[in-house]
């Protein structure tokens, strides 16, 4: 199976790579990251990644995972992304994001009329593109995986692997790669402290800035693409 991982500016390294180290080691996987270019690219802590291969030149993957991150916005604007994910999605077995990845499958068209997962902090702008937003970990609807943010990345890539390979296959990598975390309360909005969802909810409306006005006009581009065709 053919895997790829889209890379782009200030995506979340962990969306990308805590699902990589996952799904690596799936039996018959090979792992390509794919950019417009072979340079670096910066996530948003700072650690650059590297292209393995270029859109142009990656040919067509059995499974295409779109990672999120605050740069998610500029994506789906981004003509040429969003064009290369629409002729990837026919071919594709699987297509999968993790966070606010499915914005960007959202933007190109990929998942009107579909359930989608995405960070609790987003994923009310699913609806704009005709998505329905589910607050869970994974989120299958047909052949396309979705994941909430960041860390349910990984768990995504778990259920993955069980679900191609079967559950002995599964637990045989999480017990080499030594997986067993907590269920500690405060991971989700459910289980926080309301003063607290209500400081990261305000810290998410600062960083969003411009970005909310971009996520909107794509949603209106969409819309005019959709309506001329």
């Amino acid at each position: 199976m053919r895997i790829g991982f889209l890379l782009y500016d200030q995506l979340t390294q962990l969306d990308m790579t805590g699902p990589a180290q996952v799904l690596s080691r799936m039996p018959g996987a090979t792992v390509d990251y794919i950019a417009a270019t072979m340079d670096p690219v910066m996530s948003d802590c700072r650690l650059a990644l590297v292209p393995t291969v270029t859109m142009a030149d990656a040919g067509q993957f059995d499974l295409l995972c779109v990672p999120g991150g605050f740069g998610c916005s500029a994506v789906m604007n981004d003509d040429v992304t969003l064009g290369w994910l629409r002729a990837q999605a026919p071919g594709l077995q699987w297509l999968t994001s993790v966070c606010t990845g499915s914005l960007i499958l959202a933007a190109a068209g990929l998942l009107r009329g579909r359930r989608a997962g995405c960070h609790w902090a987003w994923g009310h702008y699913l609806p704009l593109f005709g998505a329905e937003f589910v607050a869970e970990r994974t989120v299958f609807d047909g052949n396309i995986i979705t994941a909430g943010g960041v860390t349910s990345g990984i768990d995504f890539a778990f259920r993955v692997m069980e679900h191609l390979h079967g559950a002995d296959v599964a637990a045989t990598i999480r017990l080499a790669l030594e997986y067993d975390p907590d269920s500690q309360d405060g991971g989700t909005p459910a289980t926080a402290r309301p003063d607290i969802v209500a400081n990261v909810k305000a810290i998410t409306a600062q960083r969003l800035g411009h970005r909310d006005a971009e996520m909107r006009a794509a949603a209106d581009t969409l819309a005019a693409r959709l309506k001329g065709e």
